[in-house]
């Protein structure tokens, strides 16, 4: 597990484990009980029919500093409350154009135009979507650069996400790791945030049926019900942090894809697994997902809770269109085909396009948004399968005990998605075979909880990859990239899933 995770290559050396284990099984660490289940009908009991029966258990406590009073850290009628107010504002931009993604992309197509040589496109999808999340929610875009003090905002926030989800994956003892610079970074973004709070709050600009038409109507709304500019902050971070890492890490992912060198990584999965045998120390670095599958691996029982109970996102687009080439010319002739030369996109455009839809289900399907969701229960309640001798009982669930769904390997399952199912194929969602793949399936949450912005990032996913294919046919890897395949490339757990090599390409 410690050469596994310090490769970053954790996720790939707990799949074979999974396989073995089947789709629920239980595991006790220190005396404490756990669930792990891949089962779709489990999945929909815990978010959708047994939804009130689960909360999100000690995720308040180890995100409150970063992210406060909001809809990630809330469960019940005040997690009710501001969804409901979080929906109205999404709601508005899902029929307003697409007019806030040309200034972001049209920089971020600057700066490719300007650069030579290999370009790594990752940190570029931060800053866009930094800029085009900002824009929606603060009412203007900010850029990763700007900030007062001697550290950019963009480093503060990927500061502060960092330090939150090593708080995550202690668990219930997330209160013995509190740094002060973490606190300063919380604070230094909470005061950023607070300005823009102020300056909507000293304008009054309403349209003829008394709706705001200012710039700032996102935060107005919030005001307007919440009643407390602490309260609007809050909620305004809760956003950001879904908003600026999701979509960015989506597209990284969508344009670079791991080669197949099999050799090179039997060798590197071989060392992985006997390091299993190795000791492995109960740090902050290592987290509270290693711990739990050291104890997994190392008294052989058969069951688990991974308590992961942040999501993780995004950003696979780009990691996976230029490892494959005949998927990017089909991609680049669909753009042909539906829009053509013209620059001037529209949603109407978007939604014809059926082929960059199947690659995006694709890559969400492989880099889910959420690869380890974690529920707790709030009292004794069931989940309908994984109990008897061949595991279709229900199986008690008692007050307190925690329940992941690893949504990373839920995708992943060859019976539900086939023999290839490790490998990057847009394709298999043609047809009706994945019409009614249902909890099988899970990029943006599922039940009442799920993602309000899911439309807002799919348009902004989908307007970059078509600008950066318009503007660059012939964006290619370099010649040095050395790949792997799918799923064994590193990867860097924060609080979302993102490439720990970044996405180099050469745009031509």
């Amino acid at each position: 597990q410690w050469y596994a995770n310090k490769d970053k290559r954790l996720l790939a050396f707990q799949q074979p484990y999974i396989d073995q284990l089947g789709p629920t099984f239980e595991i006790s660490l220190l005396g404490a009980l756990g669930y792990n289940t891949l089962d779709p009908e489990n999945v929909e009991a815990m978010l959708s029919s047994r939804f009130d029966d689960f909360c999100v258990g000690n995720r308040r406590g180890a995100m409150f500093p970063f992210i406060g009073e909001g809809i990630f850290t809330q469960d019940g009628p005040a997690w009710k409350h501001s969804r409901d107010l979080l929906r109205r504002p999404f709601l508005k931009t899902h029929y307003q154009d697409l007019k806030g993604f040309y200034e972001p992309t049209n920089n971020l197509l600057s700066v490719l135009s300007s650069s030579f040589g290999v370009v790594d496109l990752q940190p570029l999808f931060f800053q866009y979507t930094l800029a085009t999340t900002t824009s929606l929610i603060f009412g203007q875009p900010v850029e990763s650069s700007e900030h007062n003090g001697k550290d950019s905002f963009g480093t503060l926030f990927d500061h502060a996400s960092w330090i939150t989800t090593l708080r995550s994956r202690l668990a219930d003892f997330y209160w013995t790791y509190n740094p002060s610079h973490y606190k300063d970074a919380c604070n230094s973004i909470k005061e950023f945030a607070d300005g823009f709070v102020r300056r909507a709050l000293s304008t009054d600009v309403k349209d003829a049926t008394g709706e705001s038409s200012s710039r700032y109507a996102f935060i107005e709304d919030l005001y307007a019900e919440l009643k407390d500019p602490i309260l609007v902050r809050d909620q305004l971070i809760n956003v950001l942090l879904a908003g600026r890492d999701t979509t960015a890490c989506l597209l990284s992912w969508t344009f670079h894809r791991p080669r197949i060198s099999l050799q090179s990584t039997a060798s590197k999965f071989l060392l992985l697994r006997n390091s299993v045998r190795m000791p492995v120390n109960w740090h902050a670095e290592v987290g509270w997902v290693v711990t739990l599958f050291r104890a997994l691996l190392f008294n052989r029982w058969t069951g688990l809770p991974t308590d992961t109970s942040l999501p993780l996102l995004t950003g696979f687009n780009s990691f996976l269109l230029v490892r494959h080439p005949r998927v990017l010319s089909h991609l680049q002739s669909e753009i042909n085909a539906v829009i053509g030369p013209k620059t001037s996109i529209t949603k109407e455009h978007i939604q014809k396009m059926t082929y960059l839809r199947h690659v995006l289900s694709e890559t969400l399907r492989l880099y889910p948004p959420l690869p380890l969701n974690a529920r707790f229960a709030n009292k004794t309640t069931w989940l309908p399968r994984g109990g008897g001798s061949d595991g279709k009982s229900p199986i008690l669930i008692p007050k307190g005990l925690g329940v992941v769904v690893p949504s990373y390997y839920l995708h992943r399952r060859k019976d539900i998605y086939g023999g290839d199912a490790m490998e990057f194929r847009p394709e298999r969602w043609e047809g009706e075979k994945l019409a009614n793949v249902g909890w099988g399936y899970l990029p943006f949450h599922g039940g009442p909880r799920l993602c309000l912005g899911k439309d807002f990032a799919l348009t902004e996913a989908s307007y970059m990859i078509i600008r950066i294919l318009q503007e660059f046919p012939g964006i290619k890897l370099p010649k040095d990239d050395q790949g792997y395949p799918t799923g064994q490339e590193k990867q860097e757990l924060t609080i979302f899933l993102k490439s720990a090599d970044g996405c180099k390409v050469v745009v031509q």
